[in-house]
């Protein structure tokens, strides 16, 4: 069995025989008898009392995990078989979202786009690089390039690109300021509680359909304007889209 306690910026795991102390950022590991004398420096003396800290510990120490990058992948920099940067096509070249996403304002999913595409600049530009090569193999064995995928939410859940877009959900809203993306990586746990943080008060994240793709964030006094503004516009109704059989069908 595991269990965590924590007091202020120290935390105690025991798993059995072994009993991991972090403080901040140092590790120490060290034996199950000790486990005894933590609870003393806690405060924790009452049997029932202590079961219940564990408890709680355990339970916190659950959460946390689930919570992790370990878990959920985000920050997470995803290899690719060629190594694009969003950070040198967006902010370098003014590419917009929509020039490789073809189908994001109107499909489920914002496409990816083919090698045709990468095509159009690179059978001119850099068209000896080793770093593309892949896409020149790509074109020439007319097989796609088999991306790795970054946002993958499981398959219970259904999210259409087209209708938060429609809605006014700007791409930083979910995706993070690509811009500065080296790498892609995601910026959000991706998990429910994220999803719901958004659906419970959408007044907060949506923007003028014209906005949509401008990754530049938009300041607090003015979004809680035009934020509750832009939820009638839009007919975004709260009650409706916090269901579960909104995003689970």
């Amino acid at each position: 069995m595991i269990v965590a306690i924590q007091r202020g910026r120290t935390t105690i795991i025991s798993t059995g025989n072994t009993v991991i102390e972090l403080h901040d950022h140092l590790l120490v590991i060290g034996k199950a008898d000790r486990m005894h004398e933590h609870m003393h420096w806690f405060g924790v003396t009452s049997r029932p009392i202590r079961k219940v800290f564990i408890i709680g510990g355990g339970l916190w120490a659950v959460g946390e995990f689930n919570r992790s990058p370990y878990v959920t992948n985000a920050w997470v920099a995803r290899e690719q078989p060629v190594q694009f940067s969003h950070e040198h096509h967006v902010a370098g070249l003014g590419l917009d979202c929509r020039y490789c996403h073809t189908a994001v304002e109107d499909s489920s999913s914002a496409g990816m786009p083919s090698t045709k595409t990468c095509m159009t600049c690179h059978s001119q530009i850099w068209t000896n690089a080793e770093l593309l090569e892949p896409v020149r193999e790509s074109w020439r064995t007319n097989q796609p390039i088999r991306w790795n995928r970054v946002h993958d939410l499981p398959d219970f859940a259904q999210f259409n690109h087209g209708v938060h877009v429609q809605k006014g959900v700007g791409c930083v809203s979910c995706h993070g300021a690509v811009n500065e993306m080296p790498l892609m990586w995601q910026t959000a746990s991706l998990q429910m509680e994220w999803c719901l943080s958004c659906h419970r008060e959408p007044e907060k994240h949506l923007r003028p359909r014209d906005q949509v793709f401008e990754l530049t964030k938009i300041p607090a006094d003015v979004q809680a304007v035009q934020g509750k503004e832009l939820v009638k516009k839009y007919h975004v109704n709260s009650e409706a889209i916090t269901r579960c059989s909104t995003c689970h069908y």
